[in-house]
């Protein structure tokens, strides 16, 4: 019997992370690929999320710095800033950032860019603006959208996810932020650095609630008495509604009904995998949580391998990345691999950073695993001393019997630097005297690491 022919040896759902690192080394390998992109070029973390963000975070935190530097003896007392040319920045930015992964590089693999959305017809082949296209293996890379949390009116006022906050042309005047996690955080203080009243509702005891309690701790602290933002946990949001040319947000704090207006509202609440494709045409098995995959991240169509946000898995660019290049490795080998979810590290971009990787402290107490642990204030090593930062910790959770790390937080400028240290410990099997016994440069902030692993 004669061997379908295809169009295409493989075909990409989704140029962001999860799908652009395989349409690349696949490519590479001689195989014929094509790449279906249904708005930007390099997904929503080039475009609309990690990058834009991080260049605008980044300008928020000089800022900061430079106001507060009148201690240091530098005379920054009229120091202001420009929106407009702030926005400009970033807008550079991401057009540096798309250049090295654009449809020149693609077209120079070799690799076919189909602009438009896909829709599965059969197993092997998806409609893309009326056009049909077959493969012999396809990887859907489609990415999740920001969902909306269930707040009566929700639906009626305008709001901003955190793509469409990176548009305004000015900061508002008074934010509230639905939602505590990382992505929520970072706005927060995105906007508050340029004058913003910020509010920020989290339905958990804590901020960061995926985070050890310490983290939590720290981060309202500073937030509130550095930055003027109010924290509200144990906080349901309930209604909200137009006021005037304002919004009035309700919520539950206990059980008390409190209101503020402000000028705009911010939804962090999460993302929700895009997977309307048409997956049952396909035979791939989904649910309003992702699409389901095996170890190989194979689908229940065993062709067909789903990568990135779309499983509604971690919602990280780099376990993104990791999965696409498996799944690349899988197409092309007999001999299958599986990821490695152990020691993914996590950063939230605020001051002090946060940065965590490994198991928390809740995680090895619901697991009943004995452990010991060693939190260190950022304060003991010289590097703090210079700078006059105090704010910060590093936490280190070991195994009780062998010493190996399970888990690990680092609360501390370039803690987003720091935390691979750990994360190569983890991965590894490494123990805290392991990383003890290390020299450590003085005067650094990767001296409080040392310490915490050798009071274990």
């Amino acid at each position: 019997m004669a061997k379908k022919i295809f169009d295409y040896d493989l075909l990409v759902i989704g140029s962001g992370a999860g799908g652009s690192i395989a349409a690349s080394i696949v490519a590479r390998q001689g195989k014929r690929v094509a790449l279906v992109e249904a708005n930007a070029l390099g997904g929503d973390s080039a475009n609309f999320g990690d990058v834009p963000t991080g260049a605008m975070l980044n300008v928020a935190r000089i800022f900061s710095e430079a106001k507060g530097a009148s201690k240091f003896g530098i005379r920054s007392n009229a120091i202001g800033y420009n929106y407009p040319t702030i926005k400009a920045w970033k807008e550079k930015v991401v057009a540096r950032t798309s250049s090295g992964g654009g449809k020149r590089y693609y077209q120079s693999l070799g690799v076919t860019v189909i602009p438009g959305s896909a829709h599965f017809i059969s197993p092997h082949e998806v409609s893309v603006n009326r056009r049909h296209i077959s493969a012999e293996h396809i990887l859907i890379a489609s990415g999740a959208q920001w969902g909306l949390p269930k707040v009566s009116g929700i639906d009626k006022v305008d709001f901003l996810t955190p793509a469409s906050a990176l548009e305004l042309i000015r900061p508002p005047k008074s934010l509230f932020v639905i939602g505590g996690g990382a992505v929520g955080l970072e706005f927060a203080r995105l906007f508050s650095s340029f004058g913003s009243k910020v509010y920020v509702g989290e339905i958990a005891p804590r901020l960061l609630p995926r985070e050890d309690q310490e983290v939590g701790e720290l981060a309202a602290k500073v937030l509130s008495e550095e930055y003027g933002i109010k924290p509200l946990t144990e906080t349901r949001v309930i209604r909200v509604s137009k006021e005037a040319m304002a919004k009035r947000v309700t919520f539950l704090r206990g059980r008390e009904e409190h209101s503020v207006k402000v000028e705009e509202i911010l939804l962090a609440t999460g993302k929700t995998p895009q997977v309307d494709i048409v997956l049952e045409n396909a035979g791939v098995e989904y649910s309003p949580l992702g699409i389901e995959v095996n170890d190989h991240l194979q689908t229940s169509a065993k062709h067909i391998y789903a990568a990135g946000d779309v499983l509604g898995g971690f919602g990280l660019t780099h376990v993104a990345l990791m999965e696409s290049r498996i799944v690349a490795h899988n197409i092309l080998n007999k001999n299958k691999v599986t990821p490695n979810y152990q020691s993914i590290p996590r950063i939230t971009y605020i001051e002090p950073e946060i940065a965590s990787v490994g198991m928390s402290e809740d995680d090895l107490i619901k697991r009943d695993l004995a452990f010991n642990k060693a939190v260190v204030p950022l304060g003991i090593v010289g590097r703090s001393v210079i700078s006059d930062t105090r704010d910060g910790f590093v936490k280190v959770l070991a195994d009780k019997k062998s010493g190996r790390i399970l888990g690990a937080t680092v609360a501390s400028p370039s803690a987003g630097e720091i935390i691979h240290e750990l994360t190569l410990a983890i991965q590894h099997n490494l123990t805290a005297k392991d990383i003890a016994n290390t020299m450590h440069a003085f005067p650094s902030w990767s001296e409080a690491v040392r310490v915490a692993c050798a009071k274990i």
